[in-house]
C-alpha cells in the first residue's frame, strides 16, 4: 500500500464519472435541451461548471440564467432522453471492476457518495453491474443538508462506519468533490481520465491518476 494512503479504512467512492460513465451523457443531453430554450450551451462547458455538484444546485444556476422557472417540458424531455440514453449507452469507468474485486480481497471497507439521487445511482450501479459491490452502503447529497464542494456528504459517510476522516481514501473526478473530501480532512485521489482537470485537482489538493486501475497502488 502506498503511504500516501497506509492509514486508509474506508474507501469513497463517488459515483458519476468514478464508477460509471454518466457525466458525457447528462451533459451532452443538458445542452441540447437548454438550447432549445434559448440557453445556447454545450456539453463541455457544463460539464465544467457542473460536474460534482448536486443537481438541485444546477438547476438553480440554469433557471438563474434562464431568469425564472424552467418549463414542465425541459424537466420532462431531460428526464426521458437521459434515462433511454442511460439504457443504451451507459457503461462502467473502465477498470473499475477490476478495483471493486482486489478491494474485496482486502479489509479496506467501501461506500459510494455521490451529488446524484438516491434513485439515480440505483439505475446507473444496476445498470452497470456495480449495485451489489456497495448495496447498503450508498449516499447522497440528499442525506445531508449541503452537497459537494461542502465536506458534510463525506464526513456523513465516514460516521456510518464509525471511521476518523484521516483513515479515509476518497475517490473523486470533480473540483467540487476534491474540494470537499480535503475540507472533510480525507486524502484523495483525483481521476481524470483524459487530462483535462488534471492540474485543477493537484492544484486542489488530489494525487491524481488517468487510469482506474492504477488505484490499485494505494491499496
Amino acid at each position: 500500500m502506498d503511504r500516501f494512503a497506509s492509514n486508509t479504512q474506508l474507501v469513497i467512492f463517488d459515483c458519476d464519472g468514478v464508477l460509471v460513465d454518466s457525466e458525457t451523457i447528462v451533459c451532452r443531453v443538458l445542452a441540447e435541451e437548454m438550447t432549445k430554450l434559448g440557453m445556447p450551451a454545450t456539453a463541455e462547458e457544463l460539464d465544467e461548471q457542473f460536474s460534482g455538484r448536486p443537481s438541485k444546485d444546477c438547476i438553480v444556476d440554469i433557471e438563474t440564467r434562464y431568469g425564472g422557472p424552467l418549463p414542465p417540458s425541459y424537466f420532462n424531455a431531460t428526464e426521458r432522453r437521459i434515462r433511454e440514453a442511460f439504457h443504451t449507452e451507459l457503461e462502467a469507468v473502465t477498470g473499475i471492476h477490476e478495483v471493486l474485486e482486489k478491494l474485496q480481497t482486502t479489509d479496506l471497507q467501501t461506500c459510494v457518495a455521490s451529488s446524484g439521487p438516491h434513485a439515480k445511482m440505483q439505475i446507473t450501479l444496476n445498470k452497470t453491474g456495480l449495485w451489489d459491490y456497495f448495496d447498503g452502503r450508498i449516499y447522497s447529497a440528499d442525506d445531508v443538508g449541503r452537497g459537494k464542494p461542502w465536506p458534510d456528504l463525506f464526513l456523513h459517510s465516514a460516521a456510518q462506519f464509525d471511521i476518523d476522516p484521516a483513515h479515509c481514501l476518497v475517490v473523486e473526478d470533480s473540483i467540487a468533490g476534491v474540494k470537499a473530501a480535503v475540507a472533510a480532512g480525507m486524502p484523495v485521489i483525483g481521476y481524470s481520465h483524459n487530462g483535462n482537470r488534471a492540474r485543477q485537482l493537484e492544484a486542489e489538493g488530489a494525487r491524481v491518476i488517468n487510469d482506474m486501475q492504477l488505484l490499485l497502488d494505494y491499496f
